[in-house]
């Protein structure tokens, strides 16, 4: 599969995970984090507002692999 490719289908399914990731960010915070301390509510939005990288790491990796070269 050519770059330009992985590139179009890494970028469809990084808005697809990341627009799941905020309505199930959204639905925990709407939970017990709203009744919690302002210290574990920074906490929390930290953490998962930095947590949706980790998953995303290997396909940005493949999308941005080198086109093989077959001779």
């Amino acid at each position: 599969m050519r770059r330009r490719t992985r590139k179009f289908f890494g970028t469809l399914f990084m808005l697809i995970f990341v627009c799941v990731y905020a309505l199930v960010a959204m639905a925990l915070a709407q939970g017990r984090v709203q009744a919690a301390p302002k210290l574990v509510q920074m906490v929390f939005y930290v953490v998962v507002g930095l947590a949706w990288i980790l998953p995303l790491l290997p396909l940005i990796r493949w999308m941005e692999r080198p086109d093989r070269i077959d001779r």
